[in-house]
């Protein structure tokens, strides 16, 4: 099913900071007029362990995203990740990461998505995940991916589409390794673009203030700093366009490629805000 009929338009804007950036960024990329009236908004940023950005995504991004949705929707908002972490839970790194702090002040509620009740879904198509297990919650809200910048060093990229792991419940694809979602390390880049088939997200904000240019969690940031933010509603476009900036092929890919023209189209109109 093919959910883009024609390319998409993805917009950035060189980075002032978060208050001054997003904003606008978020006007012109037409982020509320995308929301359902009192559908659940869930952010979904990469806390993929308790390491600090730009491994992960900042919690003053997700701040001021929380600030620019409360001033102009009445909508629930919930921040939900499902850690990757063997040794500890999600609510570890949301203590660590100034997550449980920004979720008080705010008044909007954390998940973890590792602990949520998950629901059964099935699609003859997807060949790597035929069926797939993932929380019921991530049906029922508009889904916002937050992700990081960054090189991986199984998948190529770490952008939106693969942010979605983060979904998987432990219960289902723990399967050895180090890993809590070990099982996705298998035929990875076909396990990414089913799992989106599955659920991909509604909307993505790409933090692109840094990147992380060898892998996704250790080795050289990006120099220079890459210095921008992306946004749009078409996920293989944030993510082809963000495969650019890391200075790689979108068609080099698989996941991107695999979906290419499916979920979204990676040849976007890039707009500068």
């Amino acid at each position: 099913m093919t959910l883009f009929k024609q390319r998409s338009t993805v917009y950035t804007s060189r980075f002032l900071s978060w208050e001054e950036t997003l904003p606008p960024l978020l006007d012109r990329g037409g982020l509320v007029a995308q929301i359902p009236a009192e559908q659940p908004i869930l952010l979904k940023p990469n806390l993929v362990e308790e390491l600090q950005p730009p491994i992960t995504t900042p919690v003053a991004l997700v701040r001021a995203l929380v600030d620019y949705l409360q001033a102009r929707v009445e909508n629930p908002i919930l921040i939900g990740e499902g850690c990757g972490a063997l040794d500890y839970d999600t609510d570890r790194v949301f203590q660590v990461l100034g997550y449980t702090k920004l979720a008080k002040e705010k008044g909007v509620s954390l998940v973890d998505l590792n602990k949520e009740q998950s629901r059964r879904s099935s699609l003859k198509h997807c060949w790597r995940w035929p069926e797939i297990f993932l929380p019921e919650l991530c049906f029922s809200c508009f889904l916002i991916s937050v992700p990081v910048l960054k090189v991986h060093t199984l998948a190529g990229v770490t952008l939106t589409m693969k942010n979605m792991m983060g979904l998987a419940p432990p219960s289902q694809y723990q399967q050895g390794g180090a890993w809590k979602k070990s099982a996705f390390h298998t035929d990875v880049q076909e396990a990414i673009a089913d799992l989106n088939r599955y659920r991909r997200p509604d909307y993505t904000v790409l933090d692109a203030t840094v990147g992380m240019a060898e892998a996704h969690l250790w080795g050289r940031t990006c120099d220079p700093p890459v210095n921008r933010l992306v946004v749009g509603g078409d996920p293989v476009a944030v993510d082809s366009y963000g495969t650019a900036l890391l200075g790689k092929e979108w068609q080099d890919v698989g996941h991107i490629a695999a979906v290419h023209g499916e979920l979204g189209w990676a040849e976007p109109v890039i707009e500068e805000v």
